[in-house]
């Protein structure tokens, strides 16, 4: 790309631009981007829940051999150990569920932190109950609740924690200390000491992790819901110019009928600079004919052209000496490094995206546009550059929303907020940069389309 200076890319519209030639068109055509099924930060959660169940298999094994073989305190190791493997089994199971492309929704995650809750009231049971300082842990299990739960979810995990320890001051199994241990008063407040540690470090990991997640939802959450008020938009600017086209054909049949009337007018026919005049009239009511047909495809009707079938490098062509000879420019450096060229199907909304971009580049540029075409990959990349003022900061970084243009005409900065999502319905993508003033300055705008999408059985599908 020639640009560098400032990049942004998506699917929105941006700049300095009016609306222009029926963009809209395709709006109604193709393939959305349906969002996935299910929720990606709750199977992050999940992820993390088995990564901390990890930890606590090899933290209780650790605390069992060192009770056990260091300190020399008896401890039911059967049972225990049964514990452990039911853990591990459900570590195993669940890494099983999520690889099958289950979900992992709040009935998963209250499932898992109620397993882990029985799981240590057994584990706390046949140590100590109550008397082990590693009750301190069912915090942790509240707090991960809290943090990944609905209220009433995050209430029935409370509840159970706080059962667990009363009944672990009654009922379990005291710890069976040989005599003439030592200070068991000191060997509590160890204890509680390395189970607090714990618990802080576990705490800041996995809730830090947790909110990043919760965050990245809500951002997905953020973008689908700015996606909807944009194809809202579209909808409703689409009603509006679709009633404005077809209140518009009839006159503008009318004055194609007078202006061709015209030309058989002795005394217009005998006069090379009426004749001209009368030309160029006729060129700029064929322009806005074709500038109606893209308004009104862009609301599902057709008017006037139907898809053809082509090639890349032949659409390509054709579409910038239609705009040379329709614009007449100072300069326009045209290079077309498509390769092997690819039959597609073309219509005049997609021509008309492009001469969106193009006359955009005009505008701000009179004197010099650059129109680059090349193949990335399985995509038809087309680059418009100019070299004009550019891109204002806050204009690329709002890119992607509409009434965002350096013009200051009422309404402006639709064009390519039309463009943007049109492109975005054929599953590509634009992107806009500022050229380096070593190159000249001015703005690039470029355009991606997935070739599949320009395929007949694609685009004959997707109408």
């Amino acid at each position: 790309m020639l640009g560098r200076t400032e990049t942004v890319s998506g699917s929105g519209n941006e700049d300095r631009t009016g609306v222009s030639d029926g963009v809209a068109g395709g709006v109604a055509r193709n393939v959305s981007g349906a969002p996935p099924a299910g929720d990606p930060a709750a199977t992050q959660n999940m992820l993390l829940l088995i990564q901390l169940r990890w930890i606590a298999v090899a933290g209780q094994i650790a605390t069992i051999v060192f009770v056990e073989f260091v300190l020399g305190i008896g401890l039911p190791l059967l049972p225990m150990a049964v514990i452990i493997a039911a853990l591990i089994a459900l570590n195993l199971a669940s890494l099983a569920w999520l690889r099958n492309g289950r979900e992992a929704g709040d009935a998963g995650l209250l499932g898992a932190l109620l397993f882990d809750v029985a799981a240590l009231t057994a584990q706390l049971y046949f140590s100590g109950g109550a008397t082990n300082p590693f009750t301190f842990l069912y915090l942790l299990q509240v707090t991960l609740a809290a943090v990944l739960l609905d209220r009433r979810s995050t209430w029935a995990v409370v509840a159970a924690t706080c059962a667990s320890f009363g009944l672990l001051t009654v009922d379990y199994r005291p710890l069976a200390v040989p005599e003439g241990f030592g200070d068991l008063f000191r060997l509590h407040i160890i204890g509680m000491l390395v189970c607090f540690a714990l618990d802080a470090a576990l705490l800041v990991v996995f809730v830090t992790r947790i909110t990043r997640n919760l965050r990245e939802r809500d951002a997905r959450l953020a973008a689908l819901k700015q996606h909807a008020v944009e194809e809202d938009h579209i909808v409703r600017m689409g009603l509006l110019a679709s009633g404005a086209a077809h209140e518009l054909g009839t006159p503008l049949s009318s004055l194609s009928v007078i202006l061709g009337d015209w030309r058989r007018v002795p005394a217009i026919a005998s006069s090379p600079e009426l004749l001209e005049e009368v030309e160029e009239m006729q060129a700029a009511v064929k322009r806005c004919k074709s500038i109606l047909t893209g308004v009104l495809l862009s609301a599902g009707e057709a008017r006037g052209e139907a898809p053809r079938v082509t090639t890349v490098n032949t659409f390509v062509n054709e579409l910038v000496e239609e705009w040379r000879a329709a614009r007449s420019p100072a300069s326009l450096d045209y290079t077309n490094a498509f390769g092997a060229d690819l039959p597609i199907v073309s219509d005049s909304t997609l021509k008309q995206v492009v001469f969106n971009v193009i006359d955009n580049a005009y505008d701000s540029s009179p004197a010099w546009i650059g129109v680059f075409v090349e193949r990335i990959g399985d995509a038809l990349a087309i680059r418009v550059s100019d070299r004009g003022p550019g891109f204002a900061p806050q204009m690329l970084a709002q890119f992607g929303k509409p009434y965002q243009s350096s013009k200051g005409r009422p309404g402006g900065g639709l064009g390519l907020f039309l463009v943007v999502n049109v492109v975005r319905k054929l599953g590509g993508s634009v992107s806009a940069a500022n050229r380096p003033q070593e190159h000249g300055g001015g703005a690039t705008v470029t355009l991606k389309l997935p070739l599949a999408a320009l395929a007949l059985g694609a685009r004959s599908h997707g109408n």
